[in-house]
């Protein structure tokens, strides 16, 4: 006969459920529970139209994360205003898990640099759930410009200043600091004309209408391969293991140290939960090391980089302060105002 002061695992789970219902069972065991229930999707923000490069980093996560939360991930588009229409509506979310924001660093931390309009502060009106991943950009010209090399792109530039102009996807945004990077290290003069998305920047590169352009590798790589776009550089300090024949720009002895790159993260609202936020964490990671994830980021030249909240953080900081930094001396210059 069993000892009267054992229970058997019968009584055990019956004591537990019955803990559970009046609300006093321990937080540890609780955390177990499902944290989204089936039937109710997640919202997934990109604040920039579909083709983009925050969109299909946006769409390869999206279906994965689903499946290992047990719901569907909905990505929604909520283009404008430099991808800061869609980092506010995740801001004013009600913090339960239900909306998050794929963000890039353009609407997350280089906005308020540039726009007084814009009111939340991207390092702590929103929750850090996980870097996704980093990739360069590229320096381009187009087919009419009559240059093959960085060297030759820069000497066309001094020999007119003021007058040739390249093309990003907004002030403030990665590009646009990747090629007003290139004015102060080189001394150059390119003009920027901001565009809204890289459909209307392309169009116009091909068309000889803008002579240069910064894009993200994936969204000018198409055009580069089919000789209709010429690379000149992209922005990270070592060449892109997707397209190794282009050179990186601080190859140029004018431009030693140069570094500017685009990454996306996965963001919650403020105050979201820590057993949420660290579910979203845990699992993020893990569909970034799913192998057809990878293949497809790597194709895009993205690296799968995930890591800890609190590395996301970290890395946001620094990158703010870096940019911060070129912001001042364009401003001084006279090169942005």
């Amino acid at each position: 006969m069993p000892n009267r002061t054992q229970l058997t695992r019968r009584q055990l789970a019956l004591g537990l459920a019955g803990l559970a219902t009046a609300g006093v069972l321990p937080l540890a065991a609780r955390a177990e529970a499902p944290a989204w229930p089936a039937g109710k999707p997640i919202t997934l923000l990109v604040g920039y139209p579909p083709g983009g490069s925050v969109d299909l980093v946006a769409r390869i996560v999206a279906e994965p994360l689903g499946r290992r939360l047990g719901t569907p991930v909905i990505v929604e588009n909520q283009g404008g205003a430099g991808g800061t229409i869609a980092a506010q509506k995740a801001v004013n979310a009600a913090p339960d898990g239900y909306t998050l924001l794929l963000g890039s660093g353009s609407e997350v931390s280089l906005a308020r640099l540039f726009n007084s309009a814009v009111k939340y502060n991207g390092e702590t009106d929103l929750t850090h759930i996980g870097m996704v991943g980093v990739t360069p950009m590229v320096f381009v010209a187009g087919p009419k410009v009559g240059v093959k090399t960085l060297d030759e792109a820069l000497a066309k530039a001094r020999r007119e200043p003021n007058r040739l102009s390249f093309a990003s996807s907004g002030v403030g945004t990665p590009l646009h600091m990747a090629g007003e990077l290139i004015n102060l290290g080189a001394g150059t003069t390119f003009r920027h004309v901001p565009y809204r998305g890289a459909a209307p920047m392309v169009q116009d590169v091909l068309g000889g209408n803008i002579e240069f352009g910064v894009f993200v590798l994936s969204s000018a790589l198409p055009y580069i391969e089919t000789g209709k776009m010429v690379a000149l550089g992209v922005t990270t300090p070592a060449r892109s293991r997707t397209a190794p024949q282009i050179p990186s720009l601080a190859e140029h002895p004018k431009l030693k140290g140069y570094d500017m790159k685009v990454w996306f993260g996965l963001f919650g609202p403020a105050r979201l939960p820590a057993p949420v936020a660290a579910r979203l964490n845990k699992e993020l990671n893990a569909v970034l090391r799913d192998q057809d994830v990878w293949q497809k980021l790597q194709k895009a030249g993205i690296s799968n980089d995930g890591g800890t909240q609190q590395q996301l953080t970290a890395f946001i900081r620094a990158e703010t302060q870096r940019v911060r930094t070129v912001v001042h001396q364009a401003v001084a210059i006279g090169s942005v105002s």
